[in-house]
């Protein structure tokens, strides 16, 4: 049996052992990399093959969806990425013209019209239909480091045009095996991700509250932007993304304070940036900046996790919302006059990003709209920015910035 039917018969396996799962799981990442995990006999490069197929079958599921075993091979060896470990079976399966048939608009569900209208055209649609780039977060001070290291491993990579610090990196690699990561040099952060405060124009200095801190790859950015005269307060529900926000911060270099934590030992660490001061579960209030980067559907992030374009549903949307309105008055509470809010979502649907911020404005008369300081090519309202996946190749983001009346 030659390496390409072997690979066939193993894909169509695991895809069978799934399918079942592909509308009903919102957490259908970690149940692929469960069965993969427990796969006996396949390498990493293997284990990359199979999770790009069963990928590419989810996000094109509507195409695939009860297809005998050769229409579903030949239709996903003709999209999935052109790799070294998928050149073999998209060589011995790709049935292009099974494609030029098919109707475009069943790759995204028909209620996402009424609230991203334009991803049903393009450029945005043809992005959706793809996986995104490695983006990479370079610390302050790193960047020939870093370049220096990824050049050694023969590692494709290009620095932005539009955001100093962003590195994407063009091929499929383990960047937690590397010195620039160990060493705290970069974190991975998708570029739209990135974008959100370095469109604020943040200067050095300040106490910022980072109220959904999750696991913190925002509050790092955010300690790097502020620097050593900056001060965050970072805090989560979830006590498991604040162990790994204190793991990350510590690699980084931060001084970390938190229970049971003891600041790190920054002495002969040469070249390494501590940035702002981060003290995790606390919270006060007359914060110069508060961050609320809430809960939400998801939507923006369809490219990297397509099964939650099958797994979310319009009350899901509308849930969020009145959660994500809920968290902005709660923390609207603890910006102090003159200070600003920030809310930013990684949704693409009205209802949770415009919809929540014009409430906020008009529930909340003390906050004012504030214009992004940089829009990075995108139209910006009058005190919010979109980031669309389709002009610098990220996932889909939010970002609106409010500040209260000094008086």
């Amino acid at each position: 049996m030659s390496i390409a039917h072997s690979q066939l018969r193993t894909f169509l396996r695991l895809y069978r052992s799934l399918e079942a799962h592909f509308r009903r799981d919102p957490g259908l990442s970690a149940r692929i990399e469960a069965v993969l995990r427990r796969e006996r006999g396949i390498g990493s490069r293997d284990r990359r093959l199979y999770r790009e197929l069963l990928y590419t079958a989810v996000r094109h599921l509507p195409w695939v969806e009860g297809a005998d075993d050769m229409r579903l091979a030949g239709i996903v060896a003709a999209l999935a990425a052109e790799t070294p470990s998928s050149s073999a079976f998209k060589a011995a399966f790709a049935q292009p013209a099974l494609v030029t048939v098919l109707d475009r608009a069943l790759l995204l569900p028909g209620w996402f019209h009424d609230e991203c209208p334009r991803a049903f055209e393009p450029p945005l649609a043809d992005v959706l239909e793809t996986r995104p780039p490695l983006w990479l977060r370079v610390r302050p001070g790193a960047q020939a480091r870093v370049l220096g290291e990824f050049e050694r491993m023969g590692w494709p990579c290009r620095v932005s045009d539009v955001l100093d610090g962003a590195l994407r990196v063009d091929a499929q690699v383990d960047v937690t095996r590397t010195e620039s990561y160990s060493a705290g040099w970069v974190e991975v952060q998708d570029l739209g991700s990135q974008m959100i405060l370095a469109a604020l124009g943040l200067g050095s200095g300040g106490r910022w509250l980072d109220a959904c801190a999750g696991a913190g790859g925002k509050t790092l950015q955010l300690g790097d932007l502020l620097g050593n005269e900056g001060t965050i307060d970072a805090s989560d529900v979830r006590p498991d993304a604040l162990a790994e926000l204190a793991r990350r911060a510590r690699r980084a270099g931060f001084d970390v304070e938190g229970p049971g934590l003891e600041p790190p030992d920054l002495e002969g660490e040469e070249g390494r940036s501590a940035g702002a001061r981060i003290s995790l579960g606390a919270m006060g209030s007359g914060y110069d900046g508060v961050l609320v980067d809430a809960p939400c559907s998801g939507s923006g992030t369809w490219r990297r996790a397509p099964h939650l374009k099958w797994t979310s549903t319009p009350a899901w949307v509308q849930r969020c919302a009145r959660r994500q309105s809920a968290l902005l008055r709660e923390f609207a509470e603890r910006v102090r006059p003159g200070g600003r809010l920030v809310y930013a979502t990684c949704s693409l649907c009205r209802s949770e990003n415009e919809g929540v911020a014009e409430a906020f404005l008009a529930a909340r008369t003390e906050f004012k709209a504030v214009a992004p300081a940089r829009t990075f090519g995108f139209e910006a309202g009058p005190g919010w920015m979109t980031i669309d996946p389709a002009r610098h190749d990220s996932d889909g983001y939010f970002v609106a910035q409010f500040v209260r009346s000094p008086a």
